[in-house]
């Protein structure tokens, strides 16, 4: 130890001598920069030296000018050169005149130099200056040098202070190396590193050769020492020394009683499939450390009872992961799956479940007859993936004969102990059963899944040749853990059928009352047929411009899934409505939609062949009603004076089948006309044509002067079977038209002068609508959106003001482009048209016309 101090001293101090040397060093080549750089720059910027050294004679000049600068600054040389690098200057005259050693190309660009080199005088560190005229250009250099070794550093007054410290560190190192010797030597008393060694070395192979595990734990917990033995008894890792008793995953028994210093003789604890008997001593009771001491042994006589209490324990345990595993989710395979990954390894190498198909759609399996339904596995978990048993997703009818089969019908579970000794279950597939055989499949227990009554499908636990058979105490606990997953079961297959009903019911809600608006009067009727759910459906949307759009359609087949598939339909068109597209484009929207339902449909469910629609928009302030339709039966118009006309439509595709385009039809209605929207429901029955329909219906719109609501009694009265095979959905608007008084246009020409006259206008017009407070926002309105149509299309410009339930600015141009909002930077200066539009606006938007477009703007009116 003293030659290891001694040396690590001496390190140090050679470490601080090395690093004094090197930062001198440093120092010196700094020292000499920065002086040789002052002088050189001083000398090169000095007042008249351009001029000298264009004369006629510079050397005789500058050289006693150079010397006298040269000694004042303390360098060893400055020399003046023109600007090819021949010397006026040097401190030795013999060299004026030559050429200078060193870098000149950087500083005849106008930049300074500054290199060490091998000059006439020896290692130098030189600076090259240029000199340049009022012009900035280089007419010569300046160089100036200092040797290295003329510059002085600390070194020298640092040195002796560094090895006086290594010195006195040394005497003080070896000092304390006595003192902590000679005490470790009275503490050892007096033994030597060999005869410790040795000492050492017997007490670790006496500890590590007993069969009984020791166990030092200290005051505070932490293991001191735990030999080969208690390792293993109690699963210790070998770093386990110095670790804490808490932080050890022991049992808690065996971690109390190591950490509680308590006295314990041959206290019995389990410890995993072991029984230790266990003693315990504290270490301090006679004055020594606080801590314990615990030898361990196992206990050979308990074994016997600890295998049949692990089996009991084991037991629970697996129960008490079935109740917390099983039935997480609301999910029937899922379910499934959870049993049989609870079952493997814990009590059988592999598990399977088979429900009857009707389980998996949420309905109730038949009663079990005298044999065995047909049943699909849907759960199989095993240690191994190469089994030959029933894979998940296949169907299968186990034979009368079988335990499945026995089990299923009877209702209670079946124990096979050997299943080479089964005659009845090798009848289910010879080939199949015996592959099972040879895989090592031993024995088998089949329980039936049964809950509430309803017999679901049974589980079935497989051991191999690798474990013991099915005992009768296992039977009892296949029962319960079958038990527990059937009720889970059972909940999961009662939630799908109420969720599938549920929320196929909330996507096929139909409006339960109508939207506010003033273009039509409104009355409808939808009438569901007796045999179920059907996809008829009819809408009634307002739209910008006081207009209204009429939708009524029908969704072919019946059922949920018809239902469902007529709610998306909907909630399609109010999407499509929203873009105020014409009516063939909506209904061409529609038919990809419904064509992606059916690719979505597939073969596992009911296939949509298509779906029938009639859209129509009607516009109160022309009396036009632009309409298409997909299939569906032609709208009938009833007249003022009761005539009635089924309209002449252009025949368009059911939706679904793609490929074909929609043709719209523009009609005028006058005030007071009504519009007969229906479903095929009400005009064809089975017991009735759909031509016997149409007169009927006919006749029965022939009465002028009825209101919407009496014309959909009075067809229903007429048209509706006693027990309708069909849904029925009917829809009555009678039209209104603005009064002329409602309606202000002008067309303005695209020039930037008619937006003041446009605003007088707009104002005068609201000034007798009595609409003052609207003035100053629609005047701002109207502004930028003429500005924008004057801006970005030609022709004339169209305004039109609309008073209705709101007021409604529009402005119709040439131009079919959509302008689009955007947020203008601080320091721009336009872009905040539509902004401003957008803010003072309840809403704005853009529809298109053959002409153009059209810019709207709507304000409630208050």
């Amino acid at each position: 130890m003293f030659v290891l101090q001694v040396l690590i001293v001496l390190l140090l101090v050679v470490a601080a001598v090395t690093t004094l040397l090197l930062q001198a060093r440093s120092d010196r080549f700094q020292a000499a920069r920065d002086r040789s750089l002052a002088a050189a720059q001083s000398f090169a910027h000095a007042p008249g030296l351009v001029a000298v050294m264009r004369g006629p004679n510079p050397s005789a000049v500058l050289q006693p000018e150079a010397e006298a600068v040269r000694k004042e600054g303390g360098v060893d040389f400055l020399v003046v050169m023109n600007r090819d690098g021949i010397r006026y200057t040097h401190p030795d005259p013999s060299l004026i005149g030559k050429h200078f050693v060193g870098t000149i190309g950087p500083s005849q660009q106008g930049r300074v130099t500054i290199e060490d080199v091998n000059g006439p005088l020896g290692k130098e560190m030189q600076v090259v200056v240029p000199v340049t005229d009022s012009h900035g250009t280089v007419v010569g250099m300046v160089s100036s040098g200092l040797k290295i070794s003329s510059v002085s550093s600390a070194v020298d007054r640092q040195l002796p202070v560094v090895i006086g410290a290594g010195a006195a560190a040394l005497v003080l190192a070896t000092g304390g190396t006595a003192l902590v010797s000679r005490r470790l030597r009275r503490q050892t008393h007096g033994l030597g590193p060999v005869e410790m060694t040795q000492m050492y070395e017997h007490h670790d192979a006496v500890l590590h050769a007993v069969r009984e595990g020791v166990v030092i734990v200290d005051g505070e917990a932490r293991i001191l020492l735990a030999n080969d033995e208690a390792c293993r008894l109690l699963g210790l890792p070998p770093d386990v020394e110095g670790r804490r008793v808490p932080e050890l995953d022991l049992d808690p028994r065996m971690a109390e009683l190591l950490v509680s210093r308590r006295v314990a003789s041959d206290e019995v604890i389990p410890v995993g499939d072991r029984m230790l008997a266990v003693n315990n001593r504290p270490t301090d009771r006679r004055g020594g450390p606080p801590g314990s001491v615990a030898t361990l042994r196992d206990s050979t006589e308990l074994r016997a009872l600890a295998g049949r209490a692990e089996v009991a324990r084991g037991r629970l345990r697996l129960l008490y992961e079935a109740s917390v595993a099983i039935g997480t989710t609301l999910d029937v395979k899922a379910t499934a799956e959870e049993l049989t990954m609870v079952s493997v390894p814990g009590f059988s190498e592999y598990a399977t479940v088979d429900l009857a198909e009707p389980v998996l759609r949420g309905e109730e399996p038949r009663t079990a007859g005298r044999e065995a339904p047909e049943l699909r596995r849907v759960a199989l978990t095993g240690v191994r993936a190469d089994n030959p048993l029933y894979q998940a997703g296949e169907m299968h009818r186990f034979a009368p004969p079988t335990p499945q089969a026995t089990g299923f019908i009877s209702g209670h579970a079946v124990l096979v102990p050997s299943l080479a000794d089964s005659a009845g279950w090798r009848t289910q597939d010879p080939a199949r059963t015996q592959r099972i055989l040879d895989y090592g499949f031993r024995s088998l227990i089949t329980v039936p899944l049964k809950a509430r009554g309803v017999l679901m499908g049974i589980a079935n636990f497989w051991r191999t040749r690798d474990s013991e058979p099915f005992e009768d105490d296992d039977l009892s606990l296949a029962e319960e853990l079958a038990a527990r997953a059937a009720v889970c079961i059972d909940n999961a297959r009662r939630f799908t059928r109420e969720h599938t009903m549920a929320v196929t019911l909330q996507h096929s809600l139909l409006p339960r009352g109508l939207p506010e608006q003033n273009a039509v009067d409104i009355a409808y009727r939808y009438l569901p047929a007796q045999a179920g759910v059907g996809g008829d459906w009819f809408d009634v949307i307002p739209l910008p411009g006081a207009r209204v759009a009429l939708v009524v359609g029908d969704v072919v087949g019946h059922g949920l899934h018809a239902a469902a598939t007529m709610g998306r339909l909907r909630t399609a068109v109010q999407n499509f409505s929203s873009l105020d597209l014409p009516p063939d484009e909506l209904l061409g929207h529609l038919d990809e939609l419904v064509g992606r339902i059916d690719q979505e449909a597939g073969d596992s469910e009911a296939s949509i062949a298509g779906a029938t629609c009639l859209y129509a928009i009607y516009d109160p302030a022309s009396g036009t009603c632009s309409m298409a339709r997909a299939g569906h039966p032609l709208p009938a118009v009833v007249g003022v004076d009761g005539e009635v006309e089924f309209a002449e439509l252009p025949a368009g595709p059911p939706l679904g089948l793609g490929g074909h385009p929609f043709e719209a039809a523009e009609l005028t209605l006058p005030e007071g006309s009504s519009l007969v929207l229906y479903t095929d429901g009400l005009v064809e029955d089975r017991e009735r044509d759909i031509e016997t329909g149409l007169d009927t219906l006919r006749s029965t719109l022939a009465h002028p002067g009825r209101s919407p609501q009496e014309t959909c009694e009075a067809l229903l009265a007429a048209l509706l079977p006693p027990r309708p095979s069909d849904d029925v959905a009917l829809l009555v608007a009678r039209t209104r038209v603005l009064a002329e008084d409602q309606v202000a246009e002008w067309e303005l020409p695209s020039d930037p002068a008619v937006v003041a006259r446009a605003r007088a206008d707009v104002t005068r017009q609201l000034t007798e609508w009595e609409l003052d407070e609207a003035q100053f926002t629609t005047e701002l309105i109207l502004s930028e959106l003429i500005t924008n149509a004057i801006r970005h299309a030609s022709g004339p410009i169209r305004v039109r003001l609309l008073r209705d339930r709101n007021l409604i600015c529009e402005v119709s141009d040439t131009s079919s482009t959509s302008p689009h909002l955007r947020y203008a930077a601080a320091e721009d200066e336009g872009g905040r048209g539509l902004f401003l539009v957008a803010q003072l606006a309840e809403r704005w938007g853009t529809r298109y016309t053959p002409e153009g477009k059209v810019i709207w703007a709507e304000q409630p009116l208050l």
